[in-house]
């Protein structure tokens, strides 16, 4: 029989073998060597998180090849058996030991971490260089400095084919510049909510290779505004080429600030979505955006924030006056209607 009909034997019983997940478990310390190898793909491929823990504890090779994304909720599911199998030894009177010393996890393009030390993750996911997409959210402040920020570092200029950033409540005040250095010039998405960014920060994105390929940017939760306009106007005018996706949600812009940086926003020609939700904006000044951006024909939705004579004592934390949200939705409907974008979509959180 050639190598392939064997192979295809071998998957095959490694398929029946799944078919009783209790039998399956029970028959691994007799499981011939040649069957670990189907019997972990189909497993894995099927989502037998029982079987892959046992596997894994019972591995008998020196080396476990691991090739998935880190995307869906399975896959962490599946990360999660392999972690336990790896922390559970045999038992001491198993007639097989695990010899596995090394899992090979480099072929995975997407990481998503969180509630975790920074060193953590440097450290667990050393190996990872062939990422395309990376997301850590909420890491404690004291692990984004010093030696664990260094290491860091060292390994996200290991990320060659990077594309995709995301770090929310992940503090870099002051500190986005060296980031930039070590990132690939191409990368063309940041998420950096919650990331208590400074006019320096912005000011540095702004002069970063990174800018010039930018199609999606989030800022929200960061007060950018709160010293100067200058350094965000700077930002918009050199990513306006190429920028698809904004959001600035809750970052405390006023009229002054948003007035300030119209004529750079309405030269972003390629926006499609901007969402500035949760910021205290006016009427008169939302009416002026909308005059200005309705020129952007590739602008299809508008999240705005609910202006703030809506409110009762024009606080965003004081109760809403549905009554007035509903006129100020009409009015702007109007407006579309009046230029003929009925095609842009404008909406609160509210809705």
């Amino acid at each position: 029989m050639d190598q392939k009909g064997t192979a295809t034997l071998l998957e095959l019983a490694a398929k029946s073998l799944l078919s009783n997940e209790p039998a399956a478990i029970h028959a691994l310390e007799e499981l011939p060597r040649d069957l670990f190898v189907p019997l972990f793909g189909a497993a894995f491929l099927g989502g037998h998180t029982k079987v892959l823990k046992e596997l894994v504890r019972v591995w008998p090779f020196y080396c476990l090849h691991i090739r998935m994304s880190f995307r869906e909720k399975s896959s962490y599911e599946i990360l999660e058996a392999m972690i336990d199998g790896l922390q559970t030894l045999p038992a001491q009177n198993s007639s097989l030991r695990s010899i596995l010393r090394f899992v090979d996890m480099g072929c995975a393009d997407y990481l998503e971490v969180k509630n975790a030390d920074l060193s953590e993750v440097t450290t667990l996911f050393n190996e990872m260089i062939h990422l395309t997409s990376l997301c850590l959210f909420n890491i404690p402040f004291k692990s984004c400095k010093g030696r664990n920020f260094r290491n860091f570092l060292t390994w996200l200029g290991r990320l060659d084919s990077l594309q995709d950033i995301s770090l929310s409540l992940f503090y870099l005040k002051n500190q986005l510049q060296k980031l930039l250095r070590v990132l690939p010039p191409d990368v063309d998405t940041f998420y950096l909510s919650s990331c208590d960014l400074s006019n320096r920060d912005v000011t540095a994105l702004s002069q970063s290779p990174q800018a010039a390929h930018i199609t999606l940017l989030d800022l929200s939760n960061n007060e950018i505004f709160s010293e100067a306009y200058g350094p965000f106007q700077t930002l918009l005018e050199n990513v306006s080429g190429t920028l698809q996706y904004l959001q600035v949600n809750n970052c405390r812009i006023t009229d002054s600030a948003l007035s300030a940086v119209l004529p750079a926003l309405s030269h972003c020609s390629h926006l499609r979505v901007l969402s500035f939700a949760h910021n205290p904006i006016t009427m008169p000044m939302l009416m002026s955006l909308l005059q200005q951006l309705t020129s952007l024909m590739e602008l299809k939705h508008v999240i705005y924030p609910v202006p703030v004579h809506c409110y009762e004592q024009e606080d965003s934390h004081s109760r809403l006056d549905r009554q007035k949200l509903a006129e100020v939705q009409a009015q702007l409907l109007m407006m579309l209607q009046m230029v003929q974008r009925e095609d842009m979509n404008w909406t609160t959180s509210h809705e």
